[in-house]
């Protein structure tokens, strides 16, 4: 048998599926239409305001953040098991640690660079301000 038969009935087996399936459901479900039902979010509560909330950018630079530094940690632990059993072999030290310690180094240099943007300080609100100048006119 071809590998593209086998591959075309693999994608339409994955695709009968989850069709077949919700066919049957709109088939067998009752409907039973309500106001509540078709409110935005299906809590009974009237939605209030508008849908467009403007977010602080920090969470998303936080999270980018985050997702540099845990992928360096993934990265981090295949070099630590394979550190001892290199130097086992007869590896020079320098050629173990160079290659982790540059990547290292330029993880760093980044987080020097964000931390010196701003990207990892949080802004303070008025009402946080506000009680800092009120403790500083007290002392």
């Amino acid at each position: 048998m071809n590998d593209w038969i086998a591959i075309g009935a693999l994608a339409v087996v994955g695709l009968a599926i989850p069709l077949g399936m919700m066919a049957v459901s709109a088939l067998l479900r009752p409907s039973v239409p309500e106001q509540g039902k078709r409110t935005v979010y299906e809590s009974g509560e009237v939605p209030t305001g508008t849908a467009r909330i403007r977010f602080n950018i920090q969470y998303y630079m936080v999270a980018l953040l985050f997702l540099v530094f845990d992928i360096e940690t993934v990265l981090l632990f295949p070099w630590v098991t394979i550190y001892r059993p290199a130097l086992e072999q007869g590896v020079p030290l320098l050629d173990v640690l160079w290659p982790m310690l540059t990547f290292v180094g330029i993880l760093a240099v980044g987080l020097v660079w964000a931390w010196r943007n701003g990207a990892v300080q949080w802004t303070s609100s008025p009402r946080a301000t506000a009680r800092k100048t009120e403790r500083e006119t007290e002392s």
